[in-house]
């Protein structure tokens, strides 16, 4: 997808500044149309629909995977055939590069 997928997430301490949106809005731009950000530029967000909860699971699955070993976790909204990801990292209160890193990965999932 982009060279951001090809990337490593790296630790991220409180005291470091979240992107601006106008870096936020340039990572954007290398990820698949589907993601969006807050009008505040503080989190990403895209919704996956499904066919059916096996799908759903078996995707959620694959993401949980690629957040464990990146370490950098999402919230999720699951439900019978969606999820909806969300990143912002939590100790800067805003975005970091590894919120783009991890939604280029999770776009490298194959959908079913």
């Amino acid at each position: 997808m982009s060279e951001l997928s090809d990337k490593k997430c790296k630790p991220c301490e409180g005291g470091t500044a979240p992107l601006s949106p106008a870096e936020a809005e340039k990572l954007l731009a290398k990820l698949t149309s589907a993601w969006k950000l807050t009008d505040d530029a503080k989190e990403l967000r895209r919704a996956f629909p499904f066919k059916d909860f096996y799908r759903t699971m078996s995707f959620v699955n694959a993401l949980a995977h690629i957040a464990n070993i990146e370490d950098h976790h999402p919230d999720l909204e699951v439900g019978y055939n969606y999820c909806r990801v969300q990143f912002t990292t939590h100790s800067i209160k805003g975005l970091s590069e590894n919120d783009f890193i991890c939604a280029a990965k999770i776009d490298l999932i194959p959908l079913m």
